[in-house]
């Protein structure tokens, strides 16, 4: 889930054929789909799991940051919403505790009030979650996604790929919500693995053709509402970063006076860094050795060659304008990842149709940071860039838009409330995404001050006549 969201609503689907397969199974076995809606189910159960067992009661319920909610809020709320969502809506059951939607209707109570209402301990939270599960997976096993009279909630299995998705951005949330929180340790995982062969000499920059490319999906059998319809854009031919800006290029822009030099900044970006006193990205910390970062209650030495994290759209913005590009608008974005210019078509991943592989992005939380700059070749878009998917959300100059012929569903509180100057659009998804609610059409969006998330950028800039 974008990690300002609190609730997912799944889309209608469409019959184009923009993208490939989707979810990556065959969409007409029902069997199929319920053995993938079940298996999404409970991967992002024992996530979820993984995420709040790490912690006694009194780190469940303690609000970390008034950003966060207190983490056994999230945890019964994914229960909520599958109880409303499954239970209720699909299964068209009375559902297991209706008399407290209010307390985890995320519109009603604003994250910094939260820890005050009268919620679920984390014993009663798990205890709920466990039986709104049992019912919900009676549910899946009678139903058919491959009826066309089912409606929209049902066909293709979305509902219960809606709740798998919501669960697993929830994660993401709680996965930020640790980062903020002191104290020791408590969640532990590999390092990536080291930068390839030859990933220092990558060009710096891959150029993207111009011309029309497919973007936003018809087809894809999970997407939600503001990834619809699809439709065509045409582009000129642009320059993009090969890999995100790392945190050693970053350094360069510190060591420039670039949050010194009111030049390179928006005007309300510099006045925002002003008044928070910015300095560098957040988590970083400086000593005589140089500079630090602390990660999940642990302070280690800044990798030079891992992309940029916890930096602000302002900030990303301000070093493109430092660095003589910009930032790549939300269309270059999904046209570097998706467009295949050999056929004309639009992919659903950077690599193609399949589902993503550890071969081919950094994705699932399998690890707590992001892999070196110039890692997964295996995930290579057709345009050259790696790493579009996983690693960092990356931060792109457009607002958050409806695309044209845009339609709620099922209801305006998904995406169409949010729509406006006030978002930022970001892409791509981070080392913490879960496979199931990341693909190149996702649209994620915050507010242009936000740091907390796991954000990063790649810079672009226009390509001459020559170029092109």
């Amino acid at each position: 889930m974008t990690l300002h969201q609190e609730t997912t609503h799944p889309p209608t689907t469409g019959t184009d054929t923009d993208t490939g397969t989707g979810t990556g199974t065959d969409a007409s076995s029902a069997a199929s789909l319920r053995e993938l809606a079940r298996a999404e189910l409970e991967r992002a159960r024992r996530r979820t799991a993984a995420l709040t067992d790490c912690l006694d009661e009194a780190g469940l319920t303690a609000q970390h940051s008034p950003l966060m909610s207190p983490l056994v809020w999230d945890l019964a709320h994914v229960a909520n919403q599958e109880d409303f969502w499954l239970v209720r809506q699909a299964g068209g059951r009375p559902g297991v505790r209706p008399d407290i939607d209010h307390l985890y209707d995320a519109f009603r109570h604003p994250r910094a009030d939260r820890p005050a209402l009268p919620l679920l301990t984390p014993g009663q939270a798990r205890d709920y979650g466990a039986r709104v599960r049992d019912l919900a997976l009676e549910v899946l096993e009678n139903s058919d996604p491959d009826d066309p009279g089912a409606g929209p909630l049902l066909r293709d299995a979305f509902v219960f790929g809606m709740i798998a998705q919501h669960e697993q951005q929830h994660d993401e949330t709680m996965l930020a919500t640790h980062q903020l929180r002191t104290g020791e340790p408590v969640l532990h995982a590999p390092a990536p693995p080291p930068a390839p062969a030859g990933a220092a000499a990558l060009p710096r920059e891959v150029l993207v053709p111009g011309g029309p490319f497919t973007m936003g999906t018809d087809t894809d059998p999970w997407a939600l509402d503001n990834e619809r319809p699809a439709h065509t854009v045409e582009l000129p031919a642009f320059w993009l970063d090969t890999v995100p800006v790392t945190n050693a290029a970053y350094q360069e822009f510190i060591a420039a006076g670039g949050y010194r030099d009111p030049r390179w900044w928006h005007p309300r970006g510099w006045a925002h860094k002003e008044h928070a006193g910015l300095e560098a990205p957040q988590f970083w910390l400086r000593d005589s050795s140089g500079w630090l970062r602390r990660r999940f209650g642990r302070t280690e030495p800044l990798p030079p060659e891992e992309p940029v994290l916890h930096v602000c759209w302002y900030e990303a913005d301000a070093y493109a304008r430092w660095a003589g590009r910009r930032l790549p608008t939300e269309a270059e974005w999904e046209k570097a990842a998706r467009h295949d210019p050999a056929t004309g078509r639009s992919r659903r991943h950077p690599w193609g149709d399949t589902p993503p592989g550890p071969d081919h992005a950094n994705l699932g939380q399998r690890h707590l940071q992001p892999a070196p700059a110039g890692s997964f070749p295996a995930g290579a878009a057709p345009s050259g860039a790696r790493q579009l998917l996983g690693d960092v959300w990356e931060w792109t100059s457009s607002d958050f838009l409806p695309y044209p012929g845009f339609a709620a569903f099922p209801y305006r509180e998904y995406s169409e409330v949010f729509f406006g100057s006030e978002y930022k659009v970001l892409r791509g998804g981070a080392f913490g995404v879960a496979p199931v609610a990341c693909r190149s059409t996702f649209r994620n969006w915050d507010y242009p001050i936000r740091r907390q998330i796991f954000a990063g950028f790649r810079t672009a800039r226009d390509a001459s006549g020559t170029d092109a």
